[in-house]
């Protein structure tokens, strides 16, 4: 089983702060819409999640909300075997510990964390005046008290998940391939974010190397068609699983909405 464990609906401004907006609300102007979907594989033997949301990092969010949804799903923090990271911004890994007693505290304190070699140094190496995302606090929490395991540039840690370093969105971004059942699936963190980056061809601003970003984009809808993957958009909002079925030169991909499975 696959579902999304859908953490709210975000205006997010240059301030880079999540301020908790309605599903159907427009983002305050100049900021971008953003949802947050951590998503759940669910196993015989694991439970996967894929980026482990917000967390503390947001207005009037916390730890709870990603326990809270387990939780609807017949799991505790106890039951998540292992959690893999697309990319180290903290809307994607603010999940991973919280302070709800003013002290940090793992959220999942069994489960391994899969990560980037290089995208974990650079992290560890924050400094004030970079623009990486990261709190130097939160990071060498984890660093010290979490069962961190680095990710090669192509990996496979288990017969199910397949690891690929595309860049991009940031210097170390992951593709995450996963097989559930009969199916399969393509995370890409921020590359493919949203349903709406499906038929654009873009460069973003937001992006680490937009160029590269834009041509790795192409390269996995292109790739997610052939083979039939199912797409997991961690900030889309309403459909955040759909798969692409065909394509049509004036269209663009035709696109199919997937209910969790």
């Amino acid at each position: 089983m696959v579902k999304p464990l859908y953490e709210g609906t975000f205006s997010v401004g240059l301030d880079k702060k999540f301020k908790s907006i309605g599903k159907k609300d427009a983002p305050e102007k100049g900021s971008l819409k953003l949802s947050i979907n951590p998503f759940l594989v669910k196993g015989e033997e694991r439970n996967y999640l894929i980026d482990a949301g917000l967390g503390d990092f947001g207005e009037d969010t916390t730890t709870d909300i990603i326990l809270n949804n387990l939780d609807k799903e017949g799991l505790t923090e106890l039951d998540i075997t292992d959690i893999f990271l697309s990319h180290l911004h903290y809307d994607h890994l603010g999940g991973l510990a919280g302070r709800e007693h003013g002290y940090w505290e793992l959220t999942f304190p069994d489960a391994r964390i899969w990560a980037s070699r290089g995208g974990w140094e650079k992290a560890l190496n924050y400094k004030e005046d970079s623009n990486d995302e990261l709190d130097t606090e939160f990071i060498h929490f984890l660093d010290a008290r979490a069962d961190i395991h680095f990710l090669n540039d192509e990996d496979e840690p288990y017969p199910d998940i397949r690891i690929r370093k595309i860049g991009g969105h940031t210097e170390y971004s992951l593709a995450i391939f996963c097989k559930s059942e009969k199916k399969s699936y393509l995370m890409a963190g921020d590359v493919i974010g949203t349903k709406s980056k499906i038929n654009r061809k873009f460069a973003a601003k937001y992006d680490y190397d937009p160029k590269h970003s834009m041509n790795v984009r192409e390269d996995l809808k292109k790739l997610a068609l052939e083979e039939e993957y199912i797409l997991l958009a961690y900030h889309e909002t309403d459909h955040p699983m759909f798969q692409l079925t065909d394509y049509d030169e004036k269209k663009g991909y035709l696109i199919r909405n997937i209910e969790s499975e």
